[in-house]
């Protein structure tokens, strides 16, 4: 009997490309490239054995879960995620597996909307090509400080390369200790003067019910009309009305985003048109090395998951 695989939003049409997915006797292989919902979602899964989604892009809830009873396996790329209700699936009898990242992609997608935004590079490329020669002043890093909201391993990165640059660093989170943020080369600051103190706020923490719109008005407001926001973590630690409340009004000098509430980002969303925003399809994670490691973990884990003895499982 042969068992069904879909790969979920393989927007590049690279999983084939970078794992041997041939390897895989008794399986159908099918890449979905395009972003499925609701219903279409469900019926498009109906009857598959196992299912690798691409990091947070496709929620897998308990509703969801209920109606795909033939699913066994779920696959997720990365070693955690906050989309799929792991308990749930656990009850129905499937197995959740996760798989290894590089830890350079995040922060080095981060470090580069910092550049970009500071120098305008987009803006500058745009009016070069309308015939415009140097349209606007930049700003260097050096001397300026950097502010870290959650100082985990994607930060503890940041906060090295910003010293290179020559930058102060500030931190927090909620349970950092002055000696854990000494030893990334931060200095630890409660919340409020993390953004009164730094030039530029970069969020790195986690997305959960105690981070959810972490960052509001008051926190952005202290950051200032010369202050950029930078969010390479989920769009739901910042508060989106919040955000474009500011950005319209003068109160937060720009945005650099790489994450939103919903994604993809629909035409016409608002943060489309807004005022001092440079905005990348959620790509930080989006790097060869990157798909290389999710697709080939994700392959071992369907081998090891068929064989009977699954690995990377995620229990909660």
């Amino acid at each position: 009997m042969t068992r069904k695989l879909a790969l979920l939003d393989d927007y590049q049409d690279v999983a084939r490309d970078v794992a041997n997915w041939e390897d895989l006797s008794g399986w159908e292989v099918h890449p979905i490239r395009r972003h499925l919902r609701g219903r279409e979602l469900a019926a498009a899964l109906a009857g598959f054995t196992a299912v690798v989604a691409m990091r947070e892009r496709t929620a897998f809830d308990r509703d969801l879960l209920q109606q795909l009873p033939e699913l066994e396996l779920l696959v997720t790329t990365g070693a955690r995620n906050a989309s799929i209700d792991v308990a749930a699936a656990n009850e129905a009898g499937i197995t959740v597996c996760g798989t290894g990242a590089s830890p350079a992609a995040a922060p080095e997608l981060t470090w580069a909307l910092i550049m970009a935004a500071v120098r305008d590079i987009p803006g500058q490329q745009a009016a070069l090509r309308e015939g415009r020669w140097q349209t606007g002043v930049g700003r260097e890093l050096a001397g300026r400080t950097l502010g870290i909201l959650g100082l985990g391993k994607i930060g503890t990165r940041i906060a090295g390369y910003a010293r290179a640059f020559g930058m102060d660093v500030l931190a927090w989170s909620a349970n950092l200790t002055d000696e854990l943020a000494a030893a990334a080369g931060a200095r630890r600051v409660d919340k409020r003067d993390l953004f009164a103190e730094s030039d530029i706020v970069v969020v790195t923490t986690r997305l959960s019910e105690r981070t959810r719109h972490l960052v509001g008005r008051a926190e952005l407001e202290a950051l200032g009309p010369d202050g950029l926001l930078v969010n390479t973590s989920r769009g739901g630690v910042v508060d989106t009305d919040a955000l474009l409340g500011a950005l319209a009004e003068g109160d937060l000098g720009g945005a650099a985003l790489d994450v939103y509430d919903d994604e993809p980002l629909q035409p016409g969303h608002r943060l489309l048109d807004a005022p001092r925003t440079l905005l990348t399809p959620h790509i930080g994670y989006v790097t060869r090395e990157q798909y290389r490691i999710f697709y080939q973990d994700a392959l071992e884990d369907v081998q090891a998951w068929a064989a009977g003895a699954p690995v990377r499982v995620i229990t909660g």
